[in-house]
């Protein structure tokens, strides 16, 4: 297993945006999710993905909290997408995400989604699209997947999977503090098995690739373990992605950036007791220049 350090960062680059590139060549990302319970989660992701270099944000989410998700933050193109009667996305009109997926170089899946069924139906849907673009998973796009191996394999090769250990213990049917005990050995399994990066976030993080490489990230410390945290970290891979690093490389920036970010805040406040949303301004400077 190789530790992210500074010799895994040197022989890994982020390639500097030559002046003159405009924001179309910085890639396009689609964040797909949100609810009625949780309307802000992907703002976070957006930002996240913007804040590393990305050119635009294209929004899906629930009907009613679209054209506030718009106000709030008017870099993005929102999508309204139909609402079931529990504030989840509902299946309608899947011809509007289809079309949405046509138009970005990759797309995050399941920020803010709180209901496992609207997650897999989402999730089907995308792995079914024409669009041959990346495709993230995270939170209960993960967590709804047991059993769904048939579902994903159109989208084996492009996929990359975010999920905490408890995530991880849904998605693989086992026991929790069985995949806290041995992050490498379950984050491995599920990347073969699904032909996907899958980053194992704990205190410590994992970053396990299909070809079996295994990258370390000691963690950026307690202070991260806060409401949308992980939203900002898929945002972050995200806009990575969509920038052109390879899916591994990009997985293990976005986890390195989130969790330097987090030292920084803990080291300028407290260990503990920051928001998720300020970790957001720090990203830019964090990135090599």
């Amino acid at each position: 297993m190789i530790e992210l350090d500074a010799s895994w960062r040197s022989d890994h680059p982020i390639e500097a945006v030559e002046a003159g590139t405009d924001k179309d060549a910085r890639g396009r990302l689609l964040v797909a999710g949100g609810s009625v319970n949780v309307p802000g989660a992907i703002a976070l992701t957006g930002e996240a993905a913007l804040r590393v270099g990305a050119g635009k944000i294209r929004m899906a989410t629930v009907r009613s909290a679209a054209l506030l998700l718009g106000v709030r933050f008017p870099e993005a193109r929102v999508l309204a997408l139909p609402e079931d009667a529990d504030g989840e996305i509902a299946d309608g009109s899947p011809e509007l995400l289809l079309k949405a997926l046509g138009g970005v170089d990759v797309a995050v899946i399941g920020p803010g989604i709180t209901e496992q069924e609207s997650a897999a139906s989402l999730v089907r849907r995308v792995a079914t699209a024409d669009a041959q673009i990346p495709i993230i998973l995270d939170a209960a796009a993960v967590a709804c997947l047991h059993g769904m191996e048939d579902a994903l394999e159109p989208l084996r090769g492009r996929l990359i999977m975010t999920p905490h250990s408890g995530e991880m213990a849904a998605l693989l049917g086992c026991d929790e503090e069985d995949v806290r005990r041995d992050q490498p050995r379950y984050a491995g399994d599920a990347a073969r098995r699904f032909g996907a990066v899958i980053v194992l976030k704990d205190a410590q993080t994992v970053v396990a690739s299909p070809d079996g490489g295994l990258v370390h990230y000691r963690g950026g410390g307690p202070g991260l373990g806060t409401g949308g945290s992980g939203d900002v970290l898929v945002g972050a891979i995200g806009g990575l992605v969509a920038r052109g690093l390879p899916l591994s490389d990009a997985a293990s920036w976005g986890v390195w950036l989130h969790g330097e970010a987090g030292r920084t805040l803990a080291a300028q406040t407290a260990p503990i007791g920051f928001l998720a949303r300020e970790l957001l301004p720090l990203l830019p400077g964090l990135l090599p220049r």
